[in-house]
């Protein structure tokens, strides 16, 4: 170990953030105990059961995390694209190496465990991205700036999501938008994203819905109108004339009058009329772009542009490229289909746990959902409904509420940060945990997909369990080298 400038390494420890982390551990493998629980077992250290294994799982982490805190917090650093270049040999090979678990070739069996390499990938590429981005020289200044970090989280992504078929742990790796904005990337970024969602929802859910009049689908022209209103406004915000948002929703309106009034004798197909609406005012927004010298407005035009293609895409996607199970768990979420046998079975039995639970809960063990088995996956990704039936309301409240004052915790680790890389390493950790809080969270809760990621340290399992106490506990021995670091 490393004595630090001002003492021994463990005055620096930020013992607060441990010990929010024993306690979601420890309350995690209480609930654990309980999702498994079986009137005949007669202890919870008992290793043939979950719970009892899963308390050898903790005492490993203990040990892990104590090893990574007596390290060389410099070592993190040197060792970053080293490990990374590792972990991605690691996971091409996994799906050779991998049984097949329910659609997924991720889990390597060691003898009695197996282990998830992609689970461990999050610390692996959070290192790297911070050690590229770190550089003295780096600068985040356009997207250009962006395609080595985005490389960095990509290919990993792409392994995990296309060789072992994994979407869930490759979906995680979107968190790491949240650091690129924070290190300065443009809001835009983030709204393109959220834009590509929203059309997408909108293309599926009410692509089939025929429109009353002329020919054509709810989807395709309510995607249209939204691409219609954000070139309107753009051009308007940057090209500052009352009279020309005045001149833009007045001709759409006539155009799209003029259409039905045409309907009355001859059939339009109003998909095309909207996307002829929206390349009319895309051209627009070249012409203001290039004539006024609004150069930022191209940005827009190729964004509508892409848009168009993305809608077209949108079923090919959806039909094709998505697995079955996918699908259906989509189509139920949005109300197209009704599978309560089926995709829906996982979350309808969820919600009846945690509603059973009403405001106080039904006590410690006492679970009847969960005794008799109802919610598949209760002890993994569906533990939170476990904690729901029996502590009610108000104990799901409370564990929420500790782990925002631990994500909190550590976005106020990576402020106070002096060095670039540990400040980044910090956001990418705060931004992992807070991703698997709200995926998981929604998921069981009904108001997102089903796609299978565990609960920071409360879902059973290993690698899950050390892939989090890597991440937290290298960040805690960086934190706790700031006194070494030159100001």
């Amino acid at each position: 170990m490393r004595a630090s400038r001002n003492g021994s390494i463990w005055q620096h420890v930020d013992w607060i953030t441990i010990g929010l982390f024993l306690a979601l551990v420890f309350f995690g493998w209480m609930n654990i105990y309980g999702a498994s629980y079986t009137f005949d077992q007669t202890s919870i250290v008992d290793f043939s059961n979950r719970a009892g294994k899963q308390f050898a799982w903790i005492m490993g982490s203990l040990v892990l995390g104590g090893v990574l805190l007596l390290i060389d917090y410099k070592t993190y650093d040197v060792l970053a694209y080293i490990a990374y270049g590792a972990m991605l040999l690691l996971l091409l090979v996994t799906p050779f190496l991998a049984h097949d678990i329910k659609g997924s070739m991720s889990w390597i069996s060691l003898g009695p465990v197996s282990l998830q390499p992609a689970e461990f990938a999050k610390c692996i590429v959070a290192l790297a991205v911070a050690k590229y981005m770190g550089r003295y020289e780096y600068k985040l200044r356009g997207w250009r700036d962006l395609i080595i970090p985005f490389a960095l989280i990509g290919v990993p992504a792409l392994i995990i999501m296309v060789l072992q078929k994994e979407t869930g742990s490759a979906l995680v790796f979107a968190a790491f938008l949240l650091v690129f904005y924070r290190q300065g990337m443009s809001g835009y970024v983030l709204w393109t994203g959220v834009a590509a969602v929203a059309l997408f929802i909108i293309s599926i859910r009410w692509g089939e819905v025929v429109l009353p009049l002329g020919s054509g689908n709810a989807g395709m022209l309510t995607c249209m109108l939204l691409l219609t209103a954000v070139e309107i406004f753009f051009v308007c915000k940057e090209h500052k004339m009352r009279w020309q948002l005045l001149i833009l929703i007045g001709s759409v309106i006539v155009i799209y009058g003029i259409s039905l009034i045409i309907n009355i004798w001859v059939t339009v197909p109003f998909n095309w009329i909207a996307v002829g609406v929206v390349i009319a005012l895309m051209l627009y927004t070249i012409f203001v772009s290039v004539y006024w010298r609004k150069y930022q407005l191209l940005l827009v035009a190729a964004f509508c542009f892409f848009c168009i293609g993305y809608t077209q895409a949108c079923d090919f996607v959806f039909t094709r490229v998505l697995q079955p199970h996918q699908r259906i768990r989509i189509e139920v979420l949005l109300g197209m289909k009704e599978d309560p046998a089926g995709a829906g079975y996982n979350v309808n039995q969820a919600r009846i746990a945690i509603g059973s639970g009403r405001f106080f809960g039904k006590g410690y063990l006492n679970g009847t959902q969960t005794k008799l088995q109802f919610v598949p996956e209760q002890d993994t990704d569906f533990i939170f409904c476990t904690v729901g039936e029996e502590w009610g309301f108000l104990g799901s409240i409370g564990v929420l509420l500790v782990y925002l004052w631990f994500i909190l915790r550590l976005i106020g680790i990576a402020e106070r940060q002096r060095s670039t890389f540990t400040q980044i390493y910090a956001y990418a950790v705060a931004s992992i945990f807070l991703f698997h809080l709200t995926i998981n969270v929604g998921m069981v809760l009904g108001l997102l997909p089903v796609i299978g990621i565990p609960l920071p340290f409360f879902s059973y399992g290993g690698s899950s369990l050390w892939g989090f106490t890597l991440l937290l506990f290298i960040l805690l021995r960086l934190d706790a080298a700031r006194m070494e670091q030159l100001r």
